[in-house]
This record gives C-alpha cells, structure tokens and sequence, in this order.
C-alpha cells in the first residue's frame, strides 16, 4: 500500500476532488448512533459513478422503508458529489469507503455498525467482508459480475475464490454466464442467483422534450437539421477514430451535415483531446471553456461529468467507448439502448458481454474488430437512416424487456434483514 500510494496521489490530484472528507478513508467517518429498536443499519457501497447511478432506484425504495437506516459510501471523488447531490436526502448517512487495511476498516465498522453490508458488481473488500463477518452483520453482492480478467485471476487461485465467496450470504449475478462462473470458482450454488443488472432500472433525470432537444443541439452549436455522432465515454486513441470518421463522413457524404459530440469518461483528459482538435483544424467548442458553441462548430467536447444522460438525447448515433484497443472493458451501452439511440462499439466490451451478445443477437448494435472498421461502421450509420432506425428500436426493446432487478434485490435486501 505505501509503495503504490505515490502513483494513487498522483491519480487524486490529477482527477481533483479527493481533499472533500478526505479522513473517512481512514475509517474516520461519523459515529452513527445506535439503531432504534425495530431498525435495521444497511451499508452499500458503491465505487465510482456508474454503480452510484445503477443503485437510484434500490435507493428510493430503501428511502421510503421506516425500518431501515441506510447508508451508502463510494471511492471515487466524482462518485461521492454524485452521491451527496442526488442522493443525501434519502440517506440516513452517506460518506467515502475506508481504505481497506484494518486499522482503518475496523475503526469504520465501529462507527457505522451495520447489520447488513451490500458490495456492487466484483468489487470484493477482503477487510470490510472480515469485519462485516466478525460483528455478525451479512454480506450480500448484487448486480454481481466477474469479468474475463478477474475470472481468469480467479481461476488460479481457486481456493482463496472459494474462501472469499463463502463469506457472501448471496450472490445476485447480473446476468445466468455470471452465475456460472461464481459457481465455478466455488461460491455455494443454493447461494447464487440471476437477479439480472440494476442499471436497466435506472432512468434518465429528465427527458428532453423535442423543442428542449433543439435547443441544446443549437447551444452545441450544431444545426437544426445537423446529424449527430455521439462518443460516449470515450477513451485515449478512441477521440482520434471519432474525429477521423467525422472527416470521412462529411468528405463522402457532404449533404450530410453529421457533426461530433465527445463526452470521454474522465473530464481531466481534455488537455490531451484539445491538442488532438487542434491539428485536426475542425472548429470545436469545449464545454467547461463555453457552454453556449458558436454557430458551426464541428466537434463539441463535453469535458463535463454527470451529463451524458441528456447529452446523449440529442444523438442519432453512437460510439460505446473503452472498448477499442488498447483499452478494454467497455463502458455501458445500456444508457444508449434506454433513450433509443443507435449503436455500435469496439470488440472489447468485456465488462458486458452478455449484453453485448443479446443487443447483437437482435440486431440493436454494430461491432468493431478494428479502429478502421469502427469508422466504416459510422459511416454506414450516417449514410443509412432505415439501419440506425432499426438499430434504436430493437435496442429500445432489449432495454425495456430487462427492467425489473432493482425490485428483486430490493427484496432480497428485506428478507436477508428479516432472517
């Protein structure tokens, strides 16, 4: 931990925001009273930004149970001004998740006192589990998944997944091949099962009406009759693909006024994607510099975080990021599929490869083995409008036919505090 806390401050700095409570990762979060008779302590956590927005609808239902006191923290500093904006009113606390060295766990697990602890997806605490076990409170993994990376790890060293895995009262797979891998690296089957994934539960803050629409395409700086590309989340080398494609599209199209919305996953690389717009001498806005684009802007780089739900409504099409090499994992394609809008992604979206199977299965996505094939793929969307139709409604129907996790968990949560 102390040879690798260099390079995390560099990481804190660099992303900003980490001084806010800066001491609860040291396990100095507030000291919660005693639960009330007849009330039960829940303690989620939730690391970064897109497990805080998959849990708002477990959240409001929690919310409005008299006999829970619930608890949420995160990790990173974005996810924990999500969490105190949107989140703090239905919480009975919320606060940042203590480094997992015991010192720092214990003295966490003194203060909060939960009967219950819920983890998210694969992120597995080995400290938090131990205390949550050693004060008689149970553990429960929900929207649970294991990666290609973390099942290959896990398969080494399969005695210490067997031993990790038994201190779970339950796991919550998000999807049946999820299931399967728990199971077979030893997680007690009567304990697995397929509740499906909570970010299908989560809906847009707010749903842009059509003139609400053509209003942020016009401060965008785009056109009314302007078809946009949308990059979401993207990542290094992914920016450069976009704006390539771009290039070809107008150049072998020119009645297509497509033009480019970038949202990469992390606003501090705006630095490096603005030398990128600079030699391609497109004329760019960038957000944080003019929210209001001057008429004809061509690139837009949203280097904003927490706006890419309404960002995205005013896309025709678009590009699932992390999922080009060298990156790999993949971010949500599920955002996309809710609000209809065509799409497509690279061959590494791990982190989703059940979803990505069915939204291909049904013909509600493209995928790229190759940066070259990612632009040929955009440029068949910009051209064919009947595809990207097609693409937007059979996604919008994957959406709508995977809803309803949130409400199994939810009561699974209750039983696991009745029992």
């Amino acid at each position: 931990m102390f040879l690798a806390m260099p390079y995390y401050g560099w990481r804190m700095i660099r992303r900003g925001g980490y001084a806010k409570d800066f001491s609860h990762r040291f396990g100095l979060v507030k000291k919660l009273p005693a639960c009330p008779l007849g009330k039960k302590r829940l303690w989620i956590q939730a690391v970064s930004v897109g497990e805080i927005g998959a849990l708002s609808e477990l959240i409001k239902k929690l919310s409005r149970r008299q006999d829970i006191e619930l608890v949420v923290t995160t990790t990173t500093s974005t996810a924990y001004k999500i969490l105190r904006e949107k989140f703090a009113k239905d919480c009975f606390w919320c606060g940042v998740f203590p480094i997992d060295f015991l010192p720092f766990s214990r003295t966490a697990h003194k203060r909060i006192r939960p009967h219950l602890c819920v983890l998210m997806e694969g992120e597995l605490w080995p400290e938090h589990m131990h205390q949550a076990r050693a004060r008689g409170a149970k553990i429960l993994l929900v929207n649970a998944r294991l990666s290609d990376r973390s099942f290959a790890r896990y398969s080494k060293v399969k005695p210490l997944a067997k031993r990790i895995f038994s201190k779970l009262s339950a796991i919550m797979a998000s999807s049946a091949e999820d299931a399967e891998r728990f199971i077979s690296l030893g997680a007690n089957p009567s304990c697995v099962s397929v509740a499906g994934n909570m970010k299908f539960d989560t809906a847009p803050e707010k749903i842009l009406s059509k003139d609400e629409r053509a209003e942020l395409k016009k401060s965008l700086g785009f056109g009314e009759g302007s078809l946009v590309m949308l990059g979401s989340s993207t990542w290094p080398t992914e920016e450069k693909m976009l704006v390539d494609a771009l290039v070809g599209i107008r150049g072998k199209f020119p009645r297509t006024d497509c033009r480019l919305l970038l949202v990469p996953r992390h606003a501090e690389r705006r630095a490096e994607i603005i030398e990128l717009l600079e030699k391609s001498k497109l004329p760019y806005c960038v957000r944080t510099q003019n929210r209001v684009a001057p008429e004809g802007t061509l690139v837009y780089l949203a280097d904003t975080t927490g706006e890419l739900s309404v960002l995205t409504q005013c896309a025709d099409f678009a590009f699932i990021g992390k999922s080009l090499d060298p990156n790999d994992g993949g971010q949500t394609p599920i955002e996309c599929a809710a609000l209809g809008v065509a799409i497509s992604y690279g061959k590494n979206m791990t982190n989703f490869r059940p979803a990505c199977k069915a939204l291909e299965k049904l013909g509600a996505a493209l995928k790229a083995e190759t940066h070259a094939q990612a632009a040929e793929n955009l440029e068949r969307l910009a051209k064919d409008k009947p595809l990207r139709d097609s693409l937007a409604k059979n996604a919008k129907l994957w959406h709508d036919s995977n809803c309803g996790s949130s409400e199994r968990v939810f009561e699974k949560i209750l039983s696991e505090l009745k029992s």
